[in-house]
């Protein structure tokens, strides 16, 4: 963006039915990411796949495989919900209705509000309506930018049951991108952090919290070669900081210093270490 670089060498590979949560804070282009990966924008270099094919030369019937919820709906506002998913309907061979009707159903759009246009619903009344559409035909890759930013908490948890049992159980490839930790925790099997234009670490949920460790150690103790699966260190004034993952026989006997603790991390914790 102008002389703003936001992606930079990023090198991502998502395998068929992966459930991917992509984690980063804010501005460092996580939608920028979603949108290349989807051909809504255009990169300056490198090349993108979808089941592979160039993203930029998808056919119908590809686009027709993917399901997509923006940060900011783009519903037609002028129109009715009903009108809307008619209109959706019409172009996707897929498309369920039986599961639409259902989905209505469940998430409370009832004649008052399937007759109101779009623009007079609340904003996560609109956001429900958005994910109905990524839905509603059964895509096998669905992306979902800050699905649930508008939603309350008895929304969101209605959403992720939805997530769970009606998508990720049918196998389908799920790129999930939020800032609520706690729902990246009960639905993504992979995190992946994106920093400085990259990604910056990708393992599976269990695996990145049950490895990562915090060490604390006085700088002079501290030997200057990276630890095995150093992920960041930092250091303020006499002590330092180190991030690991699934810390080795160094870290093992670091931790028998003076000095030294070694620290179990949290998502939250991980997430702020390695964004930083």
């Amino acid at each position: 963006f102008g002389s703003q670089r936001v992606l930079a060498g990023l090198d991502w590979q998502i395998a068929p039915g992966q459930v991917v949560g992509l984690l980063g804070r804010n501005g460092a282009g996580k939608s920028t990411l979603l949108e290349c990966m989807l051909g809504l924008r255009e990169a300056d270099g490198g090349s993108v796949a979808l089941f592979d094919d160039d993203v930029a030369t998808l056919s119908d019937a590809a686009r027709g495989r993917i399901g997509y919820v923006p940060q900011r709906t783009d519903l037609f506002d002028w129109l009715t919900p009903v009108q809307m998913l008619d209109y959706f309907q019409a172009m996707y061979p897929r498309w369920n209705r039986a599961k639409v009707d259902g989905l209505l159903s469940r998430w409370g759009f009832g004649p008052h509000l399937l007759g109101k246009p779009i623009k007079r619903l609340s904003g996560g009344e609109q956001q429900r309506l958005a994910i109905i559409r990524a839905l509603a035909h059964e895509p096998d890759l669905l992306v979902l930018d800050e699905p649930v930013s508008s939603l309350d908490p008895v929304g969101r948890r209605e959403f992720l049951r939805e997530l769970v049992e009606q998508v990720i159980e049918r196998g389908t490839t799920v790129v999930f991108s939020t800032h609520i930790l706690s729902d990246l925790e009960r639905v993504a099997f992979d995190l992946a952090f994106l920093k400085d234009g990259r990604i910056a670490l990708q393992g599976q949920t269990d695996a990145l919290l049950e490895g990562a460790r915090r060490i604390v150690v006085p700088a002079a103790t501290l030997p200057g070669a990276p630890l095995a699966g150093e992920v960041r260190r930092r250091q303020e004034g006499g002590v330092a900081s180190v991030i690991v993952q699934a810390p080795g026989d160094d870290v093992a006997r670091l931790a028998r210093e003076p000095g030294v603790r070694v620290e179990p991390m949290t998502l939250e914790d991980l997430f702020i270490e390695v964004t930083q």
